[in-house]
Order: C-alpha cells, then structure tokens, then sequence
C-alpha cells in the first residue's frame, strides 16, 4: 500500500513526429521557475552537461549549448527531448525527466519522474525564451 502512494501517475502525451506538441497536463509553465530548475544543479541538473544558460554554476561540454535553443527548437521539440528523448536517440546521454519505467535510479526515485509535469513546462517556458543572449526573465 505504501508503493502506491508514493507512485506518481505522469500525465499522457502524444508524439507528433519529432515533439509532443501539447503541454503536460494542459498547462503552459512560467520562465522565472523554468529558469531557477533549469539552473539548479540539484534540481534540473542543466549546467552539468550544457552551456548557454546565462553563466550557471559549472557548465559541461557533453550536452550543445543552450544560448539559442529557443531559436532552433519549437516547445513541443524541447518537450519531447526533457520528456524522453531516448524516443529519437536511444544512444542519447540525456536523461528522460518524465519517465517511471526503464530508469535505473536509487530505490527513494522509483517510481517517481525527476522532474513533474508542471516543472516540464516551467523549464520549457524559459528554454523557449533563449535566443542567442535575448533570455528573459
């Protein structure tokens, strides 16, 4: 019984071609939390493997620079690559943020995504506003 309390459902999202064009859970997210996830080397964990994100703690090379990602990816292309984005690279070094199943982790995240629906779109919506040094907020 405990199991299932500490299971987290994720919301359904359909893949149209490269990206899953509808928000999780209907909702669009908010910049200024995107960008406090995205920054959080605890939390989002970005800085780790990429550059671009406005001098954040220590920046990686393993990932491609994220200073004009909001120029080259729509938000459903940014969903589907947080989301899982072993669906286009099953090679690929990015985690899946929204994914329960397949994912070798610590017996206290079992079961539960790295990131909630909500917080996908927060870092979407701050993502989506990096556009070669214009981000905001």
């Amino acid at each position: 019984m405990l199991l299932a309390l500490t299971q987290t459902a994720l919301a359904p999202a359909t893949i149209v071609g490269d990206a899953i064009p509808d928000p999780l859970e209907g909702k669009t997210g908010d910049a200024a939390r995107g960008r406090a996830i995205a920054t959080d080397t605890r939390k989002g964990l970005c800085p780790l493997c990429h550059t671009g994100l406005g001098g954040a703690g220590p920046a990686g090379d393993l990932g491609p620079d994220l200073a004009e990602v909001g120029t080259r990816l729509s938000e459903g292309q940014l969903r589907l690559r947080l989301v899982d984005g072993r669906v286009l690279n099953p090679a690929t070094l990015m985690p899946s943020y929204y994914r329960t199943d397949g994912i070798r982790v610590a017996a206290a995240w079992r079961d539960r995504p790295v990131l909630e629906a909500g917080e996908i779109e927060d870092v979407i919506a701050y993502l989506v506003t990096l556009k070669g040094g214009s981000a905001t907020p």
